[in-house]
């Protein structure tokens, strides 16, 4: 049994190939073993603990299995809501397992995307529930997660690096602009359908960053990140609502 969803399963698994491969290869480039030393922008989160989180969020897709028939899905708000309230487990355990894949754990990452992929290819092109560490969720919307991680995460590891020297000699950067613009809008369709509002993502990454709790909630910055459709409105203050993670 399939069920409506606010992402097409197609786009989001596009967008988690490419938003993959797309930090991958910057990883690759510019992550070595005494970068990922260096602490990071989150606080009590080194570069090497975002590296293997990277292979942790990719993992949680290998463990979803469908769901029986009939079990009702958690939205992809109540999903990500539960993220905040389990943030120190999610430390200590990206820690530990940091600490499991010593210093090269790009091939360990590795092998935990390409059993992430392979379950997502066995699972087919039917949205169905399936059952992930949360809970019961859209296949379409647990995809959908796992391209939020990877763009979130990818933004965080571009600015802990950032003024290290450590750049990409192509000038590349971590984020896949299209999976960049499947969170922004998957963020926006959260706080549209909890407000009513007509709005349009005008900063990407701007946005993704406020949603996300990366930078401090300024209502000048949100009305730099977001613009009413209709010019005769204008953005709402969402501090009582922001961050979503």
């Amino acid at each position: 049994m399939t069920h409506p969803s606010s992402t097409d399963l197609a786009a989001a698994s596009t967008a988690l190939h490419a938003q993959w491969d797309v930090l991958r290869r910057w990883v690759g480039t510019v992550v070595d073993p005494r970068a990922a030393r260096a602490e990071s922008v989150l606080d009590g989160w080194t570069v090497g603990d975002l590296v293997a989180h990277l292979g942790r969020a990719m993992d949680s897709l290998t463990a979803v299995e469908v769901a029986p028939a009939g079990t009702v899905p958690l939205t992809l708000a109540e999903y990500l809501g539960q993220y905040a309230d389990r943030a120190s487990e999610t430390a200590e355990t990206t820690r530990q397992l940091a600490a499991e894949l010593g210093d090269d754990p790009l091939p360990a990452v590795d092998a935990l995307a390409r059993a992430a992929f392979a379950r997502l290819d066995a699972l087919g092109t039917s949205d169905a529930v399936v059952l992930a560490r949360r809970g019961p969720v859209l296949l379409s919307d647990m995809v959908a997660s796992r391209v939020l991680e990877l763009v979130v995460h990818a933004d965080d590891l571009a600015r802990s690096l950032r003024g290290s020297g450590r750049v990409d000699p192509s000038g590349a950067g971590p984020v896949d602009r299209d999976a960049l613009d499947l969170v922004a809008g998957v963020l926006l369709r959260i706080v549209v359908a909890r407000g009513g509002w007509s709005l349009e993502v005008a900063r990407p990454l701007t946005w993704v960053r406020l949603a996300a709790g990366r930078v401090p909630y300024d209502v000048d910055v949100l009305a730099e990140a977001l613009s009413p459709q209709y010019t005769s409105e204008a953005v709402p203050d969402l501090g009582r609502m922001l961050p979503l993670l």
